[in-house]
């Protein structure tokens, strides 16, 4: 009986070892060898990035600014405002998403209202001047009222919402569900 209860209490000793060690080791995080502090995030972007933004969407963001337009692209060669955020939230969030801006705003977000707008979350504007309220573009909201997106003539870049041309198109925000 004595070298059963001396197994056991050997055998808990080391399970409990195990699982002890286990929350005590550190991960070592490996940043891409492009990877941007947040001063010169901060002045890519025109805000203040500090450590409750996300640095990684800011990262990834500034690694496509100037990347020209292209309709249905999805590389660095070109890349249309659908597939420019389908791929950041894929690369950052780890989150699939429509391939349009329309079945973005039917699919994948519970909309919310500009003045609850959250970093991560999707603005969707109808930018041809017709009254639809089915988007044809859409971008990432960053802060401050500053968004990432693909225009037609300057390719990926970061605008305002407060811009006239923005104002007067927006339709909607959208949280990623």
């Amino acid at each position: 009986m004595t070298n059963n209860r001396f197994i056991i209490t050997l055998w808990l000793c080391l399970m409990f070892f195990l699982f002890a060690s286990c929350g005590s080791k550190k991960q070592a995080v490996v940043l891409p060898a492009d990877f941007k502090g947040p001063k010169e995030l901060s002045r890519l972007y025109g805000v203040k990035i500090t450590p409750n933004d996300n640095i990684y969407l800011y990262n990834e963001g500034s690694r496509w600014l100037g990347v020209p337009h292209r309709l249905g692209g999805n590389t660095k060669k070109g890349v249309d405002c659908s597939g420019f955020v389908a791929i950041i939230y894929r690369e950052v969030y780890g989150k699939q998403l429509a391939r349009s801006s329309a079945d973005m705003l039917k699919h994948n977000v519970k909309k919310v209202g500009r003045s609850r707008l959250q970093e991560g979350d999707l603005v969707f504007f109808r930018t041809d001047g017709s009254r639809k309220k089915t988007p044809n573009h859409v971008g990432i909201y960053l802060k401050n009222g500053r968004f990432i997106h693909t225009s037609t003539s300057r390719g990926v870049m970061v605008s305002s919402l407060s811009e006239p041309y923005f104002t007067r198109s927006f339709i909607t925000g959208g949280r990623v569900k």
